[in-house]
């Protein structure tokens, strides 16, 4: 009567998901959009630098990668 060890049984962990990031559209294709064969500039540029500096989109601002000019976003109110 000799005594076998019991097999050990393992659970494997399901592995989880890794969300990918977002791609982005690279150079001047984020700053138009065609529309009814017309371009439209989707970020302004910037006001002292002149035309062809765009500004960035912060969210709360558009900023000046150039000069640092800064235009702050009006916030929505509701009323």
């Amino acid at each position: 009567m000799s005594e076998e060890p019991a097999e050990e049984v393992v659970k494997e962990k399901p592995k989880k998901k890794v969300e990918k990031a977002k791609k982005r559209k690279k150079g001047v294709f984020q700053h138009y959009k065609a529309e009814e064969g017309k371009l439209k500039r989707l970020l302004p540029f910037c006001r002292r630098c002149g035309p062809g500096y765009f500004m960035a989109d912060h969210g709360d601002r558009f900023t000046c990668g150039h000069c640092g000019d800064t235009i702050y976003k009006q916030a929505e109110t509701s009323g």
